[in-house]
């Protein structure tokens, strides 16, 4: 079973507040009678699911068309967690023991991708480095943000960045079981940019 765990990309989907919302201009369209359709997309590249890349929140790092593959593609765990909106995922939240080396974190925070709210969940420090110590690379959520939205200091993404992991943001985990998965969910080869829409999916294993 195949499960898509990206929100529908259309101009309504919510982005941060100040970012980039998404347009799209029609330059031909076969049903005005051209030859063929052809559009320009204008948009922030943290739109919808998207996996950030580290020069997002560390100066002089790797952009995400500079990011190994192996962070988004491979076996995955899907996990419950248990959490205020507004609050951050610790440890003690979690549903169940990590046991993969990508894990996605459902809070149930974020219920409409068109509908920004600001009180979304994020995630603790000690919650990083618990991954971390389980041998995870990749944290997803979905959320827009491992953070929360008047983070200034960024400390989980400043944590995930200190243990080399990646970040994957924006996914939906509504009608996903928990469980172990194949994660697929491939950036596009920004080379430099700070992030990459993806089209993420979850295969049973």
């Amino acid at each position: 079973m195949l499960h898509d765990i990206t929100p529908a990309i259309t101009e309504r989907i919510g982005v941060w507040p100040g970012d980039t919302p998404l347009t799209r201009e029609v330059l031909c369209d076969l049903e005005r009678g051209d030859n063929l359709t052809l559009s320009t997309l204008r948009a922030t590249v943290h739109l919808g699911a998207h996996a950030d890349g580290p020069n997002h929140y560390a100066a002089g790092a790797a952009g995400i068309g500079e990011r190994d593959l192996s962070y988004y593609i491979g076996p995955c765990q899907v996990i419950s967690a248990e959490v205020e909106r507004g609050a951050r995922v610790g440890i003690e939240r979690l549903a169940s023991p990590v046991t993969r080396e990508r894990v996605l974190l459902r809070t149930g925070t974020f219920p409409d991708p068109d509908a920004f709210n600001r009180d979304f969940a994020g995630v603790e420090v000690d919650l990083v480095e618990h991954l971390a110590q389980q041998g995870v690379r990749t944290i997803g959520i979905d959320t827009p943000s491992v953070d929360l939205i008047d983070s200034k200091d960024l400390p989980a993404h400043h944590a995930i960045h200190a243990h080399d992991m990646a970040i994957l943001e924006g996914i939906v985990l509504t009608n996903v079981p928990d469980g172990d998965y194949e994660l697929i969910a491939l950036p596009l080869k920004l080379m430099g940019f700070d992030a990459s829409p993806v089209r993420a999916a979850l295969r049973s294993l």
